[in-house]
């Protein structure tokens, strides 16, 4: 039988979420003398909150039974979390948090492999659980790889991005992308404690590459919304391409990610080339998106 996710992630996440906020930050007098934690102290995170000292360190040792909406809202507040660092939270503290379908088969709507297969201009994606690569056309398979001809296992954006070499050099700002694909993993996992194909995953990328393991230690969460990102592509050359990322109604665990590029701009001539030279190589229609099922 898996196992839920151990008392330490509501511990450690509340820990890292205190230790980057000074007492100046969080608007409590300067404190004289030497401090021995980074950050607030339990008891000032207990003051700023309006709880006894004793019952937010039960909550910080993952004690969270009986712990009310108001309570982890005022913590909240103390920590100065965001909307998505909030929602981790309540999702942490939640004992029923677990989805049922979290290791069922994934598999893209007819209406969504649809949506793909209309985009041609600019490269779509559909995501799955656990960063698991569902659907793609054909302008998002030249931009990033072939994920179709890879094993079923391997369809993972998470694993494209810290082991394959190429994800390096393809992102301008690989740093920062890469956080925020673990950061995307600590939110699903908040709502997937027993899922065991993430924990095989996060420990495969926990072997096999420093910056994760040391990013996942950290505990920070993301949710994509819209941005954008800069690509030094092989072929393309530099691009600049906007994002904005959907939740299909029906499954919240699954994002629809949309690049956009301004009209005559460079980035899109680069993606016409592209485009061209993806087709003449694969001899695929160039709206036929890939499929996969998980």
């Amino acid at each position: 039988m898996s196992q839920p996710v151990p008392e330490t992630d509501v511990r450690d996440f509340l820990r890292t979420r205190r230790a980057r906020i000074t007492p100046e930050q969080a608007g409590l007098a300067p404190h004289l003398g030497v401090r021995r934690v980074p950050g607030l102290r339990r008891e000032e995170v207990a003051q700023l909150a309006g709880v006894s000292v004793d019952y937010y360190v039960r909550l910080e040792r993952g004690r969270t039974t009986s712990v009310s909406a108001a309570v982890l809202n005022a913590v909240a507040h103390a920590l100065q979390l965001n909307a998505t660092e909030r929602n981790h939270l309540f999702a942490l503290a939640d004992p029923t948090r677990q989805r049922p379908h979290a290791s069922t088969a994934q598999r893209a709507r007819p209406g969504l492999l649809r949506v793909l297969e209309i985009i041609t201009d600019v490269p779509a994606l559909l995501l799955g659980h656990r960063l698991d690569i569902l659907a793609a056309n054909h302008l998002a398979r030249a931009l990033y790889r072939d994920f179709e001809g890879l094993p079923a296992g391997e369809r993972n954006m998470a694993r494209y991005m810290f082991l394959a070499p190429e994800a390096r050099a393809l992102y301008a700002d690989w740093p920062e992308t890469a956080r925020e694909n673990v950061g995307m993993l600590h939110l699903y996992a908040s709502h997937h404690p027993r899922d065991p194909r993430l924990a095989r995953l996060v420990g495969e990328l926990s072997d096999g590459d420093t910056d994760f393991r040391r990013w996942w230690s950290e505990h920070d969460v993301y949710r994509p919304e819209y941005g954008s990102k800069r690509y030094r592509h092989p072929l393309a050359g530099d691009l600049t391409l906007g994002f904005e990322a959907f939740t299909p109604m029906g499954d919240p665990d699954q994002t629809l990610g949309l690049y956009t590029v301004d009209p005559g701009s460079p980035s899109e001539n680069a993606l016409r080339t592209l485009a061209g030279r993806n087709a003449d190589h694969t001899g695929a229609r160039p709206d036929e998106p890939a499929r996969h099922d998980h």
